[in-house]
């Protein structure tokens, strides 16, 4: 699943209803989930498979029938494995409108004084039913599905309060600066993949020395940080091909390849296949 800028600014819905409802499979140009983060809560249904995930530094092998709480700013990625999985992105506050009943725990949710369980439906059999009402409704998008949608939240929201799953959240202030350093990383090459980028450059804004980086940075996402730049390249490329009428030159500039046969090679390491396979695929 590729999401394409790490801090996200992909608008999630609409102005009036931020949720967004993605259905994943293999053959989704969105299948492979890079690193990065946005500050939208985000729930994760595997339907099949397996998903191999990482929040912040911890991994974990996820497997079908789980569902996964997300919370905005985590920085999050990690891999599919076989895997069918839905993933319903959505600003908690939208919920605070004219409710004040549930605005405490709802504000304390976004500020983080309140961890969600990461994963839900290991203690509590009432959450994959929830889960896959919601992604019944914003899937069908029938008349009304606005309301049903909210109130399902509300009843996720209301079933995490009764069964306690959550705890009180207390941060490693060292661990919190390096993650964020991370995400500066990351927004920063969102926005600058076209150009030309260098380890010092990268280096400089997590304001570590290029050797500490380059570790710390492989730790958290299992890439070298020009790896992860050429792989985000390659995913933006898949993204083009898939969404637009595009040649593959004007995608190779686009991703930041000035030369065309260097972006096929990349492109076929990282895909075993070549631009022009891949845009032959269906989606």
């Amino acid at each position: 699943m590729k999401y394409i800028d790490y801090k996200e600014k992909r608008t999630q819905g609409t102005f009036n209803f931020p949720i967004a409802y993605y259905h994943q499979t293999s053959l989704s140009p969105r299948y492979h989930m890079t690193y990065h983060w946005h500050p939208h809560c985000e729930i994760m249904r595997i339907i099949s498979g397996s998903f191999n995930l990482t929040l912040d530094d911890e991994t974990e092998t996820y497997k079908a029938g789980d569902v996964i709480f997300i919370s905005s700013g985590v920085l999050h990625g990690g891999e599919p494995n076989d895997c069918v999985y839905d993933c319903i992105v959505f600003d908690l506050e939208m919920l605070l409108k004219d409710n004040h009943a549930c605005a405490s725990v709802i504000r304390s949710i976004s500020a983080g004084k309140i961890k969600v369980d990461t994963l839900l439906s290991q203690k509590c059999d009432k959450i994959l039913p929830i889960a896959k009402d919601l992604s019944d409704v914003l899937s069908r998008k029938k008349p009304g599905f606005e309301f049903m949608t909210q109130g399902l939240l509300y009843l996720l929201l209301g079933t995490i309060m009764e069964e306690r799953l959550y705890e009180e959240s207390a941060y490693d202030v060292g661990s919190v600066d390096r993650l964020n350093s991370l995400k500066s990383v990351l927004s920063y090459i969102s926005g600058s993949y076209q150009n030309v980028i260098s380890l010092e450059e990268l280096a400089g804004l997590a304001g570590m020395n290029p050797k500490y980086f380059c570790r710390y940075f492989k730790s958290m996402t299992g890439r070298t940080p020009i790896d992860y730049l050429n792989y985000f390249r390659i995913e933006s490329a898949c993204e083009m091909l898939s969404t637009k009428n595009i040649s593959i030159k004007e995608t190779a500039i686009s991703c930041g390849f000035s030369d065309e046969s260097y972006f096929v090679k990349t492109f076929k390491k990282y895909k075993n296949t070549t631009p022009k396979q891949y845009t032959k695929k269906e989606f």
